[in-house]
């Protein structure tokens, strides 16, 4: 997971800009050379000069990490646009409804960019069961829960909800969500990253079982015939 900027994200942001190197280092305060250092990754800016350089670059300090602008378009109160930074130090999880500038343990946090529709079988990541019965969205991710490797997360959003749930080693990553509507569901594995994948519709079979429920054993069943 990158946790600084990228030469690459300079080059393309100032190219955008329309900057040469000399001009961007003057409105820094440095040598063209240290530009240019940077760009090919000889070296890397100062932290206190993260906040200038995003501003000589007309962008913000997400923005800058990430190497890419975050178009609004009018729809910045739109949660599908959320997004999830992740402290690789203590796991601190933030939500934010857009690109902000995050830093926890000392370090800028880049937003957490998801590889979308799970992951394919055999690859490395992980993949999301989900269903949505009896008003509810149930997510199961099979993957293994030690303290070196497990899912740290579980996320439902819509365009107007945000729900959350912090799983810890030992936990079973699964989790029961109220459905409020079409959506995206998210897990963090903390050693592959973000992974997402739309939320399913609602089936209203009352006989569907769900993922979570467990088959009655026969004496149960009768049990309950003859109680």
């Amino acid at each position: 997971m990158t946790t600084y900027i990228t030469g690459d994200a300079i080059r393309a942001l100032r190219e955008r800009a329309k900057l040469t190197q000399r001009q961007l280092a003057e409105g820094l305060g440095v040598t063209d050379k240290a530009v240019s250092k940077w760009e090919t990754g000889r070296g890397l800016p100062d932290i206190s000069l993260v906040e200038p350089l995003a501003r000589a670059l007309d962008v913000s300090v997400a923005e800058l990490f990430s190497g890419e602008r975050i178009v609004n378009a009018n729809r910045a109160g739109n949660l599908l646009r959320s997004c999830f930074y992740v402290c690789p130090v203590c796991g601190n999880v933030v939500h934010a409804t857009g690109g902000v500038s995050v830093s926890c343990c000392g370090i800028q946090l880049p937003p957490c960019e998801a590889e979308e529709d799970g992951a394919p079988q055999g690859s490395e990541g992980l993949i999301m069961e989900a269903e949505a019965v009896d008003g509810e969205v149930y997510v199961r991710v099979d993957h293994e829960m030690r303290k070196e490797h497990f899912v740290s997360f579980l996320a439902y959003v819509t365009t107007d909800h945000v729900l959350f749930r912090k799983l810890y080693p030992q936990q079973v990553a699964e989790a029961r969500f109220p459905y409020k509507g079409p959506g995206q569901l998210y897990a963090f594995c903390n050693q592959h990253g973000l992974f997402s994948q739309r939320a399913p519709k609602p089936v209203r079979s009352p006989s569907r079982r769900t993922l979570f429920e467990q088959t009655d054993s026969e004496g149960g069943s009768d049990a309950a015939r003859h109680g």
